[in-house]
């Protein structure tokens, strides 16, 4: 009789058991918390702020809808998305307490607190029961997490039929010579700003490596469709650096 062999994954460069993955992902994002919004602006130039709103400009929120917002972390999208939609709602759900309590401390909090949930689960084990939501959105997040078509179908199991999902993530750049000069910046100057600014390198280097595991835009694609997903499209912004991925449940 042979001994199972324990299923691996990727946390960054390294292989690590599944079984770890969520653990470590959840003390990245614990250590980061706190600057994580700044962060943000810094890595970017706040062109995320740009990517954002992009996301929303082709998501079109719609007044009453009810949004899944997972990974939502501090709340970004969320915000986004209920001052375009009178009357609509959102979830936050993220693995990590201290990204929502960083959320909940955000001035728009307090003034959409009437409109807005925050709970901590899991992506790949939803709280909720089916067809439950109108729009699934993640955005930077489903690159952490450890199966993603499991993500991908649990997403699917909670929205309503004709509901959307769309996802924000890093991607590739088409141009090999733009993507080598990206890593170059990625790599050398992204966990340097972590340790000066949120004084954690070891936790933007692995954010860093993260997106050079993540599949390209036709891959992810294919995976979406794999789960259920009909009129599944993508967008590239900023040239293939961050990616909009669209999905309809049908």
């Amino acid at each position: 009789m042979t001994d199972e062999i324990e299923p691996q994954t990727h946390f960054g460069n390294q292989t690590v058991p599944e079984a770890e993955k969520a653990g470590l992902v959840h003390g990245v994002f614990t250590n980061v918390a706190n600057r994580y919004d700044v962060m943000n602006d810094v890595m970017s130039l706040g062109i995320h702020r740009l990517w954002k709103d992009a996301m929303m400009d082709w998501l079109a929120p719609q007044p009453h809808q009810r949004l899944l917002d997972v990974a939502g972390g501090t709340g970004d999208i969320a915000f986004r998305f209920l001052k375009r939609a009178p009357g609509a709602s959102a979830v936050v759900l993220d693995m990590t307490e201290s990204m929502l309590s960083a959320g909940r401390t955000r001035a728009e909090a307090e003034s959409l607190a009437d409109r807005l949930d925050w709970i901590v689960g899991d992506a790949m084990a939803l709280p909720f029961e089916d067809n439950q939501f109108d729009v699934y959105t993640i955005s930077f997040g489903i690159r952490n997490v450890t199966r993603i078509n499991e993500a991908l179908s649990e997403a699917f199991r909670v929205l309503k039929p004709g509901g959307r999902l769309m996802v924000l993530e890093f991607s590739q750049l088409p141009n090999p010579a733009m993507q080598w000069a990206y890593d170059r910046y990625s790599y050398n100057v992204i966990p340097e700003m972590g340790r000066v600014i949120a004084q954690d390198r070891d936790s933007y280097q692995y954010l860093v490596e993260s997106i050079r595991k993540f599949p390209d835009q036709e891959t992810f694609a294919g995976m979406i469709r794999a789960e259920g997903f009909e009129q599944v499209k993508y967008r590239n912004l900023s040239m293939g650096i961050a990616a909009l991925h669209s999905g309809w449940k049908i």
